[in-house]
């Protein structure tokens, strides 16, 4: 136990307290669960729902301008198109946030790490998982229905110029890193309920700039269509100004809260599968109870 103890104190930036290795010995969430924002282990889970939870936003950002157009222009109205990947993401933060911190985007990948609530280390195989299922989405929508319209494409509007469209995702995804960010700090400790706000953030802001820049607010909801499609018309717009946006949100976290997101806003970034649960089966599965005149317990037939 001493030995245990003086290895835990010896690692740099690791300090443990006696009492934190005693109470931890014995339990399912050992004292190495309590490092285990740095642990590979589930690393493969993660990245899965990170593709996964990117393939249902694109599958439904990109979707919508698609079916639009392929449907004559006015088959879904803007209102809806601009509704429906804020729900999306809801959905995807409250089945599986817990399993990967559900960044969807680079650009909050990028502000969690610069928060100091997620390794940097991560970051890349995160982007790369983000980007994979941008394009699996876009493929399997250009493979249904083809390529109408801009397919997809997050372009400046009519008139609209390169400037004004990335001064437009700056302040777009400033303000949405700054809902997240919010709402995953210990400050706030929202859990489950930080899905409506970032939703709704998302609903809103592409109510009033959908025409104005597309609304991307995530490169790789950007880079999907454009890589399917070879288009890179005005891109770097959709690459350097959320990365811009995300950076600021991190100043104006700090300023609001401090250095840091506190634990729960390293659980919100990162997950909690390996440090609060783990995934392992908990008991077998109980068969529905037999009720109705056809089907008789056992009890009731002897009776």
């Amino acid at each position: 136990m001493d030995t245990l103890q003086s290895s835990f104190e010896a690692a740099p930036g690791r300090t443990v307290q006696t009492g934190l290795v005693l109470r931890s010995m014995g339990e399912p969430n050992s004292v190495r669960r309590e490092f285990d924002f740095w642990d590979d282990r589930y690393e493969a889970r993660r990245l899965f729902s990170e593709l996964l939870g990117t393939f249902l936003l694109v599958l439904v950002a990109v979707g919508g301008g698609i079916v639009n157009a392929r449907f004559g222009g006015n088959a879904i109205p803007l209102a809806v198109r601009v509704t429906a990947p804020g729900l999306m993401v809801a959905a995807i933060i409250l089945f599986m946030g817990t399993v990967s911190g559900a960044h969807l985007n680079p650009a909050v990948s990028i502000a969690f790490a610069a928060r100091g609530n997620f390794p940097w280390k991560r970051v890349p195989a995160y982007i790369v998982a983000q980007i994979l299922g941008a394009i699996l989405a876009t493929l399997l929508l250009w493979a249904m229905l083809g390529k109408y319209g801009s397919a997809g494409l997050t372009l400046p509007g009519h008139g609209v110029s390169n400037l004004t469209a990335l001064l437009t995702e700056i302040v777009l995804t400033a303000g949405l890193v700054s809902v997240i960010l919010g709402t995953a700090s210990g400050a706030q400790a929202l859990g489950p309920i930080a899905a409506l706000g970032v939703g709704s953030y998302i609903i809103l802001a592409g109510m009033w700039a959908a025409l104005v820049s597309g609304a991307s607010m995530n490169p790789a909801r950007s880079l999907g269509p454009a890589l399917v499609l070879n288009d890179w018309t005005s891109w770097w717009v959709y690459l350097a100004g959320p990365i811009i946006g995300a950076l600021i949100a991190v100043g104006i976290a700090w300023v609001l809260r401090g250095q840091g997101g506190g634990r729960a806003g390293t659980l919100a970034a990162q997950g909690s599968l390996g440090t609060e649960w783990q995934p392992e089966r908990i008991g077998s599965a109980e068969p529905a109870p037999l009720t109705g005149p056809d089907n008789v317990g056992p009890e009731s037939r002897e009776a």
